[in-house]
């Protein structure tokens, strides 16, 4: 049995779920999120604990079963408190800036980049050199950082670009000098 899928999801106070037939719908302090789960898979509500089952041991359901439940903690731990990356600019001169809620990006290139996030993801920009994503939803959060970074991918020999904040970079040695 799947060790992930075997846990129960605790609905804290404060949220509510709300299940029809595979379809659940999770409102929280902050936001409301939806998501309809695999029809292989059984969900029960039961004083505030969500279980996950399975019908039987095929591999597909196994697999099913596990990324499931870790869906609807996601959804759960979502609507609790946001999830957040951190995204850094490194390179002389590379900046970013919020022009009402889109992004403007000067990262070298001869134009300015402007990035409108999708509904739900809120940006921020404390400093010049860092990037906040934010949101409800952890894999458009995840989305859209990744989005952001692939316009300036880091390089490896001055490690210049957007990168994220815990992202160790591989550097390599520049060319050496001839005979």
């Amino acid at each position: 049995m799947s060790r992930i899928g075997k846990k129960p999801v605790v609905i804290p106070s404060g949220v509510t779920v709300t299940q029809n037939g595979q379809h659940l719908l999770i409102k929280g302090p902050k936001g409301v999120l939806e998501n309809t789960i695999h029809q292989n898979i059984g969900i029960e509500i039961k004083d505030n604990e969500l279980t996950v089952n399975r019908p039987d041991d095929t591999k597909e359901n196994k697999a099913l079963h596990g990324l499931s439940r870790a869906l609807i903690q996601n959804m759960v731990n979502g609507v609790t408190s946001a999830y957040q990356k951190t995204l850094d600019i490194v390179g002389v001169g590379y900046r970013a800036e919020l022009k009402g809620k889109n992004l403007l990006l000067n990262i070298g290139y001869s134009h300015p980049i402007y990035f409108m996030p999708p509904d739900g993801i809120t940006l921020q920009t404390p400093v010049q050199t860092q990037i906040i994503v934010s949101g409800i939803d952890k894999q458009l959060v995840g989305m859209v950082a990744s989005k952001i970074r692939s316009i300036r991918k880091p390089e490896p020999y001055k490690g210049k670009g957007i990168k994220y904040s815990d992202e160790q970079i591989k550097r390599k040695a520049g060319k050496t000098a001839g005979k």
